[in-house]
Protein backbone atom coordinates (compact mmCIF):
# COMPACT_ATOMS: atom_id res chain seq x y z
CA UNK A 1 0.00 0.00 0.00
CA UNK A 2 1.17 3.54 -0.83
CA UNK A 3 -0.05 6.38 1.39
CA UNK A 4 0.94 9.94 0.49
CA UNK A 5 -0.11 12.72 2.83
CA UNK A 6 0.31 16.45 2.08
CA UNK A 7 3.45 15.77 0.03
CA UNK A 8 5.54 18.73 -1.07
CA UNK A 9 8.75 18.25 -3.03
CA UNK A 10 10.75 19.62 -5.95
CA UNK A 11 14.24 20.66 -6.97
CA UNK A 12 16.18 23.13 -4.86
CA UNK A 13 14.00 26.18 -4.28
CA UNK A 14 11.50 25.15 -6.97
CA UNK A 15 8.49 23.33 -5.55
CA UNK A 16 6.81 21.02 -8.11
CA UNK A 17 4.49 18.87 -6.00
CA UNK A 18 2.25 21.03 -3.84
CA UNK A 19 0.48 19.15 -1.07
CA UNK A 20 -0.58 15.95 -2.81
CA UNK A 21 -2.45 13.30 -0.79
CA UNK A 22 -3.12 9.86 -2.28
CA UNK A 23 -3.81 6.31 -1.18
CA UNK A 24 -3.07 3.42 -3.54
CA UNK A 25 -4.16 0.03 -2.32
CA UNK A 26 -2.05 -3.12 -2.60
CA UNK A 27 -2.67 -4.77 -5.96
CA UNK A 28 -3.93 -1.69 -7.80
CA UNK A 29 -2.72 -0.77 -11.29
CA UNK A 30 -3.03 3.00 -11.53
CA UNK A 31 -2.35 5.40 -14.38
CA UNK A 32 -0.77 8.77 -13.51
CA UNK A 33 -1.63 11.30 -16.23
CA UNK A 34 -1.41 15.01 -16.87
CA UNK A 35 0.17 17.63 -19.15
CA UNK A 36 3.90 18.36 -19.29
CA UNK A 37 5.20 19.92 -16.10
CA UNK A 38 2.32 18.67 -13.97
CA UNK A 39 4.61 16.81 -11.53
CA UNK A 40 4.24 13.19 -12.67
CA UNK A 41 7.96 12.37 -12.83
CA UNK A 42 8.65 14.34 -9.65
CA UNK A 43 6.07 12.24 -7.81
CA UNK A 44 7.73 9.04 -8.99
CA UNK A 45 11.18 10.27 -7.98
CA UNK A 46 9.92 11.19 -4.52
CA UNK A 47 8.32 7.77 -4.05
CA UNK A 48 11.54 6.07 -5.12
CA UNK A 49 13.56 8.16 -2.66
CA UNK A 50 15.52 9.84 -5.46
CA UNK A 51 14.66 13.40 -4.38
CA UNK A 52 14.12 14.77 -0.87
CA UNK A 53 10.71 15.55 0.58
CA UNK A 54 10.13 19.14 1.69
CA UNK A 55 7.20 18.19 3.89
CA UNK A 56 4.50 15.57 4.18
CA UNK A 57 4.84 11.81 4.43
CA UNK A 58 5.19 8.76 2.20
CA UNK A 59 4.23 5.45 3.80
CA UNK A 60 4.88 2.11 2.13
CA UNK A 61 2.96 -0.77 3.65
CA UNK A 62 2.63 1.17 6.88
CA UNK A 63 6.28 2.31 7.13
CA UNK A 64 7.46 5.92 6.84
CA UNK A 65 9.66 5.68 3.74
CA UNK A 66 11.27 9.07 4.34
CA UNK A 67 13.10 7.64 7.36
CA UNK A 68 14.31 4.43 5.69
CA UNK A 69 17.57 3.57 3.95
CA UNK A 70 17.98 3.42 0.17
CA UNK A 71 18.41 -0.35 0.39
CA UNK A 72 15.13 -0.73 2.30
CA UNK A 73 13.29 1.42 -0.24
CA UNK A 74 14.82 -0.56 -3.12
CA UNK A 75 13.35 -3.73 -1.66
CA UNK A 76 9.90 -2.13 -1.69
CA UNK A 77 9.90 -0.18 -4.96
CA UNK A 78 11.43 -0.78 -8.38
CA UNK A 79 11.28 2.06 -10.87
CA UNK A 80 11.67 2.38 -14.63
CA UNK A 81 12.82 5.87 -15.73
CA UNK A 82 11.78 7.68 -18.90
CA UNK A 83 15.11 7.04 -20.61
CA UNK A 84 17.46 4.08 -20.29
CA UNK A 85 21.07 5.12 -19.65
CA UNK A 86 24.34 3.39 -18.77
CA UNK A 87 27.64 5.13 -18.07
CA UNK A 88 29.74 2.05 -18.83
CA UNK A 89 29.53 -0.55 -21.62
CA UNK A 90 27.77 -3.21 -19.54
CA UNK A 91 26.27 -6.25 -21.16
CA UNK A 92 22.48 -6.30 -21.06
CA UNK A 93 22.47 -9.17 -18.56
CA UNK A 94 24.73 -7.09 -16.32
CA UNK A 95 22.27 -4.19 -16.44
CA UNK A 96 19.38 -6.48 -15.47
CA UNK A 97 21.46 -7.93 -12.63
CA UNK A 98 21.74 -4.41 -11.18
CA UNK A 99 18.17 -4.92 -10.04
CA UNK A 100 19.50 -7.42 -7.52
CA UNK A 101 21.75 -4.99 -5.66
CA UNK A 102 19.34 -4.54 -2.68
CA UNK A 103 19.87 -8.23 -1.89
CA UNK A 104 23.66 -8.41 -2.19
CA UNK A 105 25.42 -9.27 1.04
CA UNK A 106 28.57 -7.31 1.73
CA UNK A 107 31.24 -7.87 -0.93
CA UNK A 108 29.67 -11.08 -2.19
CA UNK A 109 28.89 -11.53 -5.85
CA UNK A 110 25.62 -12.49 -7.46
CA UNK A 111 24.12 -15.74 -6.23
CA UNK A 112 22.38 -18.40 -8.28
CA UNK A 113 19.05 -16.93 -7.15
CA UNK A 114 20.13 -13.51 -8.41
CA UNK A 115 21.11 -14.93 -11.79
CA UNK A 116 17.87 -16.88 -12.08
CA UNK A 117 15.83 -13.77 -11.21
CA UNK A 118 17.63 -11.76 -13.89
CA UNK A 119 17.25 -14.42 -16.57
CA UNK A 120 13.59 -14.92 -15.68
CA UNK A 121 12.98 -11.16 -16.00
CA UNK A 122 14.65 -11.14 -19.42
CA UNK A 123 12.53 -14.08 -20.50
CA UNK A 124 9.34 -12.33 -19.34
CA UNK A 125 10.26 -9.30 -21.46
CA UNK A 126 11.39 -11.42 -24.46
CA UNK A 127 14.99 -10.16 -24.47
CA UNK A 128 17.00 -13.24 -23.50
CA UNK A 129 18.69 -13.01 -26.90
CA UNK A 130 20.23 -9.69 -25.81
CA UNK A 131 21.99 -11.15 -22.73
CA UNK A 132 25.53 -10.87 -24.09
CA UNK A 133 24.98 -7.70 -26.16
CA UNK A 134 26.45 -4.39 -25.01
CA UNK A 135 23.78 -2.14 -23.55
CA UNK A 136 25.20 0.73 -25.60
CA UNK A 137 24.80 -1.16 -28.87
CA UNK A 138 21.10 -2.06 -28.68
CA UNK A 139 18.29 0.13 -29.99
CA UNK A 140 16.51 2.67 -27.78
CA UNK A 141 13.46 0.44 -27.52
CA UNK A 142 15.57 -2.60 -26.66
CA UNK A 143 17.49 -0.61 -24.03
CA UNK A 144 14.21 0.50 -22.45
CA UNK A 145 13.00 -3.10 -22.34
CA UNK A 146 16.25 -4.09 -20.61
CA UNK A 147 15.50 -1.42 -18.00
CA UNK A 148 12.01 -2.85 -17.51
CA UNK A 149 13.57 -6.30 -17.02
CA UNK A 150 15.92 -4.81 -14.41
CA UNK A 151 12.90 -3.59 -12.44
CA UNK A 152 11.26 -7.01 -12.66
CA UNK A 153 14.47 -8.68 -11.44
CA UNK A 154 14.28 -6.47 -8.34
CA UNK A 155 11.19 -8.49 -7.30
CA UNK A 156 9.52 -5.70 -5.35
CA UNK A 157 5.86 -5.47 -4.35
CA UNK A 158 5.60 -2.01 -5.99
CA UNK A 159 6.69 -1.05 -9.50
CA UNK A 160 6.82 2.56 -10.75
CA UNK A 161 6.93 3.11 -14.50
CA UNK A 162 7.67 6.58 -15.86
CA UNK A 163 6.76 6.55 -19.57
CA UNK A 164 8.31 3.08 -19.60
CA UNK A 165 7.06 2.15 -23.08
CA UNK A 166 7.38 5.53 -24.80
CA UNK A 167 10.24 4.31 -27.03
CA UNK A 168 8.59 1.02 -27.98
CA UNK A 169 6.61 0.27 -31.11
CA UNK A 170 2.89 -0.47 -30.82
CA UNK A 171 3.30 -4.24 -30.73
CA UNK A 172 5.94 -4.13 -27.99
CA UNK A 173 3.88 -1.65 -25.94
CA UNK A 174 0.95 -4.05 -25.92
CA UNK A 175 3.24 -6.99 -25.13
CA UNK A 176 4.82 -5.16 -22.19
CA UNK A 177 1.49 -3.99 -20.75
CA UNK A 178 -0.02 -7.45 -21.14
CA UNK A 179 2.94 -8.72 -19.12
CA UNK A 180 2.47 -5.98 -16.50
CA UNK A 181 -1.19 -6.94 -16.14
CA UNK A 182 0.04 -10.45 -15.37
CA UNK A 183 2.36 -9.08 -12.65
CA UNK A 184 -0.55 -7.08 -11.27
CA UNK A 185 -2.73 -10.18 -11.10
CA UNK A 186 0.06 -11.88 -9.15
CA UNK A 187 -0.23 -9.11 -6.54
CA UNK A 188 2.16 -6.37 -7.67
CA UNK A 189 1.09 -2.75 -7.21
CA UNK A 190 1.80 -0.65 -10.30
CA UNK A 191 1.90 3.10 -10.86
CA UNK A 192 2.19 3.94 -14.55
CA UNK A 193 3.08 7.50 -15.53
CA UNK A 194 1.87 7.93 -19.10
CA UNK A 195 1.17 10.46 -21.84
CA UNK A 196 -0.67 7.88 -23.95
CA UNK A 197 -4.21 8.42 -22.67
CA UNK A 198 -5.77 5.56 -24.60
CA UNK A 199 -3.16 3.02 -23.52
CA UNK A 200 -3.67 4.10 -19.91
CA UNK A 201 -7.44 3.71 -20.22
CA UNK A 202 -7.07 0.26 -21.79
CA UNK A 203 -4.92 -1.13 -18.97
CA UNK A 204 -5.53 0.92 -15.81
CA UNK A 205 -8.81 0.67 -13.90
CA UNK A 206 -8.04 3.86 -11.96
CA UNK A 207 -6.64 7.11 -13.36
CA UNK A 208 -5.11 9.99 -11.41
CA UNK A 209 -4.68 13.30 -13.24
CA UNK A 210 -2.12 15.87 -12.06
CA UNK A 211 -1.91 19.50 -13.09
CA UNK A 212 0.35 22.23 -11.69
CA UNK A 213 1.60 19.90 -8.97
CA UNK A 214 -1.82 18.96 -7.64
CA UNK A 215 -4.32 16.13 -8.07
CA UNK A 216 -7.20 17.49 -10.16
CA UNK A 217 -9.07 14.25 -10.82
CA UNK A 218 -8.92 10.72 -9.39
CA UNK A 219 -11.31 7.86 -10.01
CA UNK A 220 -12.37 4.82 -11.97
CA UNK A 221 -11.42 5.00 -15.63
CA UNK A 222 -14.99 4.73 -16.93
CA UNK A 223 -16.02 7.62 -14.66
CA UNK A 224 -13.20 10.15 -15.14
CA UNK A 225 -12.21 9.49 -18.76
CA UNK A 226 -14.70 11.91 -20.30
CA UNK A 227 -14.89 14.75 -22.84
CA UNK A 228 -15.21 17.43 -20.17
CA UNK A 229 -12.45 16.13 -17.90
CA UNK A 230 -9.85 15.63 -20.62
CA UNK A 231 -10.71 18.91 -22.37
CA UNK A 232 -10.30 20.79 -19.07
CA UNK A 233 -7.03 19.11 -18.08
CA UNK A 234 -5.29 19.27 -21.45
CA UNK A 235 -6.86 22.59 -22.55
CA UNK A 236 -7.76 21.26 -25.98
CA UNK A 237 -10.97 19.76 -27.31
CA UNK A 238 -11.30 16.01 -26.75
CA UNK A 239 -14.05 13.61 -27.73
CA UNK A 240 -14.36 10.24 -26.01
CA UNK A 241 -16.01 7.16 -27.49
CA UNK A 242 -15.93 3.44 -26.65
CA UNK A 243 -13.26 1.07 -27.94
CA UNK A 244 -14.81 -1.08 -30.72
CA UNK A 245 -13.82 -4.34 -29.00
CA UNK A 246 -13.61 -3.73 -25.24
CA UNK A 247 -16.00 -0.80 -24.90
CA UNK A 248 -13.39 1.00 -22.76
CA UNK A 249 -13.44 4.78 -23.35
CA UNK A 250 -10.86 6.13 -25.79
CA UNK A 251 -9.89 9.75 -26.49
CA UNK A 252 -9.81 11.55 -29.83
CA UNK A 253 -8.24 15.00 -30.04
CA UNK A 254 -10.03 17.48 -32.30
CA UNK A 255 -7.92 19.69 -34.60
CA UNK A 256 -8.83 23.38 -34.48
CA UNK A 257 -10.19 23.33 -38.03
CA UNK A 258 -12.69 20.60 -37.13
CA UNK A 259 -14.03 22.06 -33.88
CA UNK A 260 -17.74 22.68 -33.80
CA UNK A 261 -18.34 20.38 -36.77
CA UNK A 262 -20.98 17.71 -36.18
CA UNK A 263 -19.92 14.10 -36.66
CA UNK A 264 -22.87 13.37 -38.94
CA UNK A 265 -21.87 16.29 -41.19
CA UNK A 266 -18.33 14.92 -41.49
CA UNK A 267 -19.65 11.48 -42.38
CA UNK A 268 -21.99 12.94 -44.97
CA UNK A 269 -19.12 14.88 -46.52
CA UNK A 270 -16.95 11.77 -46.64
CA UNK A 271 -19.75 9.87 -48.35
CA UNK A 272 -20.11 12.58 -50.98
CA UNK A 273 -16.39 12.46 -51.72
CA UNK A 274 -16.45 8.68 -52.10
CA UNK A 275 -19.43 8.91 -54.45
Amino acid sequence: MIEIDSLRCGYGDREVISGISLRIETGEMVGILGPNGSGKTTLVLALAGAIPVISGTIRLNGHDATTKSARWTARQIASVPQKAEASFPFRCLGVVLMGRYPYLDGWGGYSEDDMNAALDAMEQTSILHLSSRSFREVSGGEAQTVTIARALAQQTPIILLDEATANLDVSRKIEVFDMLVGKNREGATLMCVMHDLNLAALYCKRLIFLKNGKVVCDGKTEEVFSDDTLTHIYETEVRVCPHPVSGIPQAHFVPRGMRGVRVDALLAGAGTQRG
